[in-house]
């Protein structure tokens, strides 16, 4: 049978054979908030970042933050008496929404930053503001200026829309009214390094140099970026794939106008949020990563991406899926026997550097809530179930649980233990209650801590009429047993009703094993006996 290889290993091996030194690069405007469907993206690019490195190649890997586009409206998240007068300024250069940082773009950029280093993705970051304003782009510029005519006869051919005659590669910040999206080109200095424009916005005319003055349109930009830093492979969205999208005139931009080759291209597809449809910031759809990674381990949303090819669109969801998500991942981890393809899935998902506790997510948020959210409960239930790890790790994984439940989990995956035996416990079968006698002895007598297997064990063993639980059972009963009532579906129910007054829970195993042995012993006797 012949091995899968994994999407990244592919796309690494593609781009290697093509050229000798490799960069990788990716970007994102930073104009909301950057959501888990961005993260696609940049998670893409480390992921073959990653695979050139265990091949021998020293790649370079860059993150670009097009902090220099405008602001295109007054987004749902904004007030409109507050950002309406900086629609069309550059993002770098206008306020930040909560005052905390150095400007609108930075209020969206920063935490990406943070939530990039804790999944361990670390590129060298640049920003477009800086990258105009020290002059990286001037030949660029001057280039784009000087083949006007010829950038726009390839717009034309490849999109089929027809291009205006005041239309530029360039577009100047206006020094009235500093937008950057209202001015028009008159005509440039190639040896001042300057370009003349009018506003019709504000009716102002002059000179901006181009050094920082303006900036090029996306079209001219994208591949200008690519000459610039030489970059060799880039994922993108499937919009910019498009038949006559951006990246098929970046092509033919790239090579007539700024005589060099296109990059590898890395084409993804969306991440749907629920029923809601594709992330984007600018309509509201959005989980941000930020607050994902406050809820889930790291190396959950990394397996994410790693798990589907690029060209597969993901669906997700912060609630039970999202459990279900990162209970995947753990069973796949710790898998005795795993494929090779299994094994390079696990260790592309893992971050770099950032440790975590290996309590599974799922039993965490039984011991979260038996605990009642107690840290330091949490901390000896954890302890008692065979976890000797950092404290802080534990807490660090209790705090996401919290987090989850309090936010994303749906009412189903909560309980709360009951204080005194449930009144419910009144509608249990004499033979429920013979169960909760027989099993209370079980634990009772048991010479050393049990474990979730031993508790399903002795569960099941009901069925078996010679066992020791079932013989207890008789005894409690005073005599035989309906054979219709011996059920094990019907002892789980008994066992949810004393402890949470419903007939559900968490999976047994290690629901009760978060408990003291003492206490159930007498909770279980307490709801035997309990007749109002």
């Amino acid at each position: 049978m012949t091995e899968i290889t994994h999407w990244a290993d592919v796309i690494a091996e593609e781009a290697m054979a093509k050229n000798q030194k490799n960069l990788i690069s990716t970007g994102i405007t930073p104009s909301g908030h950057i959501h888990i469907g961005n993260m696609r993206e940049v998670l893409t690019a480390d992921a073959v970042y990653c695979a050139m490195k265990n091949k021998g190649e020293d790649p370079e890997f860059y993150y670009i933050a097009d902090n220099y586009d405008p602001l295109r409206k007054v987004y749902p998240f904004l007030k409109e008496e507050e950002y309406a007068q900086h629609v069309g300024k550059p993002i770098s250069e206008i306020p930040c929404p909560c005052g905390h940082h150095k400007s609108y773009a930075d209020h969206f950029l920063d935490p990406f930053i943070a939530a990039m280093e804790a999944l361990g993705i670390r590129p060298k970051i640049l920003k477009t503001d800086e990258l105009y304003k020290e002059g990286k782009f001037v030949g660029a510029i001057q280039a784009a200026l000087k083949k006007r005519d010829e950038i726009a006869k390839i717009l034309e051919d490849v999109s089929g829309k027809e291009v205006t005659e005041d239309w530029s590669p360039f577009n100047p910040i206006c020094e009235g009214c500093k937008r950057i999206n209202s001015a028009r080109v008159t005509g440039f200095d190639e040896a001042e390094e300057t370009v003349s424009y009018t506003c019709p916005a504000c009716g102002t005319s002059g000179k901006v140099s181009m050094t920082g003055g303006g900036k090029l349109s996306w079209r001219v930009e994208w591949p200008a970026k690519w000459k610039i830093f030489g970059v060799t492979a880039e994922p993108f969205g499937k919009d910019h794939a498009s038949s006559g999208g951006s990246y098929d005139s970046g092509i033919r931009i790239s090579r007539e106008v700024f005589q060099t080759e296109p990059p590898l291209p890395i084409i993804y597809e969306w991440i749907m949020l629920g029923e809601k449809g594709a992330m984007s910031s600018s309509s509201g759809v959005v989980v941000s990563i930020s607050e994902m990674l406050d809820v889930v381990p790291p190396e959950a949303l990394r397996f994410l991406i790693m798990k589907t090819r690029p060209e597969k669109h993901i669906k997700f969801d912060p609630g039970q899926p999202l459990l279900n998500l990162v209970d995947e991942y753990e069973r796949l981890r710790d898998k005795e026997d795993p494929t090779a393809f299994e094994e390079r899935i696990v260790a592309l998902s893992q971050s770099k550097n950032v440790k975590q506790s290996k309590i599974p997510f799922k039993q965490m948020v039984t011991i979260y809530q038996v605990a009642g959210g107690d840290l330091d409960k949490i901390d000896a239930i954890a302890k008692r179930s065979g976890f000797e790890e950092n404290p802080e790790m534990i807490n660090q994984m209790a705090r996401h649980v919290g987090l989850w439940l309090e936010t994303y989990a749906p009412p189903f995956a909560k309980f709360g233990i009951k204080e005194s035996v449930p009144v419910q416990t009144a509608s249990l079968t004499d033979t429920q209650r013979a169960f909760l006698n027989a099993f209370a002895d079980c634990l009772e007598a048991a010479e050393t801590e049990l474990g979730p297997e031993d508790i399903q064990r002795i569960v099941y063993e009901t069925k078996e009429l010679g066992s020791d639980i079932a013989g207890k059972m008789v005894q409690y009963a005073g005599g035989a047993l309906p054979p219709e009532e011996i059920d094990t579906k019907n002892f789980f129910i008994a066992i949810y009703t004393a402890l949470l007054g419903q007939p559900s829970g968490p999976k047994a195993g290690w629901f009760l094993t978060s408990f003291d042995i003492d206490f159930l012993v007498l909770r279980f006797r307490e709801a035997a006996a309990y007749r109002p």
